[in-house]
């Protein structure tokens, strides 16, 4: 097959086209998969009616998975969560958010398949924590580089929502055992590329540890908002099966919630990083 890549923007974002991702991953389209994901940090691939064993297949050419410790999944096949708006309330997907970075080591990427769309709405953004970071003045961005904050997995799965049933409240504290909160860089050095990004998040950072509360409020706040500058951003309009690739190193992403009370599906599978740096 002949691999075409089309960037969107010249921050964020490609269309691939030329592959067939129901087959497995051959070593030629898997190191030009790694390469572009490294130069657009979010790749796109249309028309890609995957199951979730072959979903999970092809995430699992990139690293191991993870099995999401509160989100459901799909039956014998685990590493596949399911986010169904008929099923979970996914609201805090609706928000910037870097994903599972309340783990020692975060994703290093996620591939999200859309099993069913809406017929309007549902789109997701994503944004580059590196453009971000490029985008602030020297002297913000050492004092930045100095710094660590602080991940908790219960920012975005509140007890009141999430520990609603016995069998809930079992799973959600033994969750909250197993990741407890974890403190990362707020300016985060790609493993491979060598690039700088930011590495904090409404969905799941609390405080910036070095600074008092209301300095780290303000400052979190900022970060926040700029992040999500639209020159950094792209946005994708989703049809029944397509398939995103993202580099959860280096991008913080939002799923807009303005479709319900229509339906929306999607699988995601998770693959583990390394510690932040």
């Amino acid at each position: 097959m002949s691999l075409h890549i089309t960037p969107l923007n010249p921050a964020i974002g490609a269309v691939v086209e030329g592959l067939d991702l129901t087959r497995p991953l051959e070593d030629r389209p898997y190191r030009a998969i790694e390469r572009a994901l490294l130069d657009h940090q979010v790749l796109f691939f249309r028309d890609q009616p995957v199951t979730p064993a072959q979903q999970a297949s092809f995430a699992q050419r990139f690293g191991d998975l993870h099995i999401h410790p509160i989100f459901p999944q799909v039956e014998g096949q685990p590493e596949i969560l399911v986010l169904d708006t008929a099923v979970t309330d996914v609201r805090d997907n609706a928000i910037w958010h870097t994903d599972v970075t309340f783990l020692e080591t975060p994703a290093l990427g996620a591939v999200l398949s859309a099993r069913q769309v809406p017929d309007y709405g549902g789109d997701t953004l994503w944004a580059s924590s590196s453009a971000a970071f490029d985008a602030l003045s020297e002297p913000l961005q050492c004092f930045l580089e100095g710094l660590t904050a602080t991940h908790d997995l219960t920012r975005s799965f509140p007890l009141e929502r999430f520990g609603n049933t016995p069998e809930a409240l079992a799973r959600y504290e033994q969750a909250r055992r197993d990741n407890p909160p974890r403190s990362h860089p707020v300016v985060r050095t790609h493993p491979v590329s060598g690039r700088k990004g930011l590495f904090v998040n409404e969905g799941f950072t609390t405080r910036i540890d070095q600074l008092q509360p209301a300095e780290s409020d303000a400052l979190l706040g900022y970060l926040f908002s700029h992040a999500s500058r639209p020159e950094f951003t792209v946005r994708w309009r989703w049809k029944a099966n397509d398939l995103a690739f993202w580099d959860n190193r280096i991008t913080q992403h939002y799923a807009v919630d303005d479709y319900r009370p229509q339906r929306r599906v999607m699988h995601r599978a998770t693959i583990l990083g390394d510690r932040p740096r």
